[in-house]
């Protein structure tokens, strides 16, 4: 499949504007509102946040080294994440511009969180990882709106107005 770098580096710095967009509305939010129990998978907006960054943090391990656990002590709160997250997110928009067409055809070999062992395309997992991101940031939109806030903008398209 012909596939564009300067798409998939799109798709890694719209993805990377979004957490920060989603992170920041966070900011706003009392520690009752964070954990609040929306009886969805992750449950809350931060733990919701928490599973997005692990996710990133981890498929970057995955494909730069050194492998790294998901779960990391103390990196589930939110200064963790304002602290954490942003560093994640550079080294992912650093690792995009050393991407060639030819790189993101690479198969990568890993393990998934149960230990069964996968070999796919980067750019099938790039693809994977932005849209994973994008899901859950909508259920944190959804989050946003229940708990009687206005959440900000992380459309693709806004993103790309900006520059």
């Amino acid at each position: 499949m012909s596939l564009s770098t300067d798409l998939l580096r799109y798709q890694i710095e719209s993805a990377a504007w979004a957490n920060q967009r989603i992170l920041t509305a966070a900011s706003t939010l009392s520690p009752d509102q964070l954990t609040h129990d929306f009886q969805t998978s992750e449950h809350s907006l931060l733990a919701t946040l928490v599973h997005i960054y692990r996710s990133e943090r981890m498929w970057l391990s995955r494909i730069q080294g050194p492998l790294l656990e998901y779960r990391v002590e103390g990196d589930d709160t939110l200064s963790a994440l304002q602290t954490n997250w942003p560093k994640v997110s550079r080294n992912w928009t650093d690792w995009a511009q050393t991407l060639t067409d030819q790189s993101v055809q690479t198969e990568l070999t890993y393990h998934d969180l149960r230990n069964n062992q996968w070999t796919q395309p980067l750019w099938k997992i790039i693809l994977h990882v932005v849209n994973h991101s994008t899901h859950h940031r909508g259920q944190a939109i959804g989050f946003l709106r229940a708990l009687g806030h206005t959440p900000p903008n992380t459309d693709s398209i806004t993103f790309a107005r900006q520059g």
